[in-house]
């Protein structure tokens, strides 16, 4: 693997960079305040092709790779965790979905609208009762000649209630038999599609998390994704994806929480001298700096393995588990750094604090991770 950094990622970075300086970093504690879902900046972000950034140019999208892909969330992530979770779940969950296993009619339809956020995307797998175990889930579709009629709720969906079409997983086999379930493209304003209720988060407040329910929902085939029965293959197979996805929101919320402790630390004075210059400080940066390095690394391995078609679950999935932890572990000290000004909202680490959490919780669980991890160790 080559770890110098193309040209254009640089570019791509940089603009991602310049975009979360001018338009995201004056509004942060506004929207987290409010827990405003700020529609309109995604749009300007569609404008720059950040919510289209893995698409082909031939349906709209940027083009790019998952290195620049990585560059974009890792940056907006640095300034605010909620914006960069939200151009994540856009990105790799619906839009990758449509893309992945598409027929050309559908790619044709819906990736333009997807990648320029003229629409915004939902994926539902996660339901009330069914999070890790989604082979039990409740959501049906049932075929009806040529459509099919949709019932049942799903929770925890970024863009529940905004998105303008979701990519949604049903069951349309029985409970716990092999490959049962079958993956949908519904729209809004379908009837019998509406949302639920929307989430009061610890972080990630400005990212929209809301319910998806549907009662006798009728959609037509032409709207179904691949083969009847292969939408929980397909689900694992866009995680494998989301993985680098939530890995690269860590990294970024961890790099926003470090930067924002080492010039704290270099500021801040006690004794006469900058607190930076006292060992319990000076290590803890250290190790800040040292995970936040493994994690990156880690994540571009799967990048490269992602972009040469190469199997990568597991460095994915290790990717995710430690990336995710280190995020939360670096928000943690950042704060302790900070010391009683870490826990006001006037600094931006108790955000990156808050923020951190979810990651080791979205797109399958640290145990889920070690799961996965062990699973294909002991192959």
């Amino acid at each position: 693997m080559n770890f110098e950094t193309s040209e254009i990622t640089l570019q791509v970075a940089q603009t991602a960079r310049d975009f979360a300086q001018q338009h995201i970093k004056p509004y942060v504690m506004d929207w987290d305040e409010s827990q405003t879902f700020p529609v309109d900046v995604f749009k300007q972000m569609g404008q720059l092709g950040l919510m289209g950034v893995l698409v082909p140019e031939e349906y709209g999208g940027a083009g790019l790779s998952y290195f620049e892909y990585k560059a974009v969330i890792e940056e907006i992530a640095k300034v605010d965790g909620s914006i960069g979770l939200s151009v994540a779940a856009h990105n790799s969950l619906c839009t990758g979905h449509i893309m992945a296993f598409g027929n050309e009619e559908q790619k044709r339809k819906y990736l333009p609208k997807l990648a320029t956020a003229e629409w915004i995307g939902a994926w539902g797998l996660t339901e009330p009762n069914t999070g890790s175990d989604a082979g039990n889930m409740k959501t049906t579709a049932v075929r009806d000649g040529d459509n099919w009629v949709i019932n049942g709720t799903k929770n925890w969906i970024t863009h529940g209630k905004s998105g303008d079409v979701a990519v949604v997983v049903c069951r349309t086999g029985e409970p716990r038999a092999k490959n049962n379930a079958t993956a949908f493209i519904v729209e809004r304003g379908t009837p019998g599609f509406s949302a639920g209720k929307k989430e009061n988060k610890l972080g990630m407040r400005a990212s929209e998390t809301a319910e998806m329910i549907f009662e006798n929902c009728v959609i037509p085939d032409a709207n179904r994704l691949g083969e009847v029965g292969d939408g929980f293959k397909q689900a694992m197979k866009i995680l494998d994806g989301g993985r680098i996805s939530i890995a690269s929101l860590s990294l970024g919320i961890a790099k926003g929480a470090y930067e924002a402790a080492l010039k704290y630390s270099q500021e801040r004075h006690q004794f006469d001298k900058p607190i930076s210059s006292f060992q319990g400080i000076a290590f803890k940066l250290a190790d800040m700096a040292t995970e936040i390095q493994a994690a990156e690394l880690l994540t571009l391995e799967a990048c490269d393995l992602k972009i040469r078609g190469k199997e990568m679950t597991k460095v994915a999935a290790m990717a995710k588990y430690y990336a995710s932890e280190v995020a939360v572990k670096s928000a943690n000290d950042a704060v302790q750094i900070f010391g009683g000004y870490g826990y006001t909202k006037d600094f931006p680490v108790e955000k990156h604090y808050r923020d951190a959490k979810l990651c080791t919780i979205g797109e399958g669980t640290s145990e889920i991770q070690k799961l996965v991890i062990s699973r294909e160790v002991l192959k």
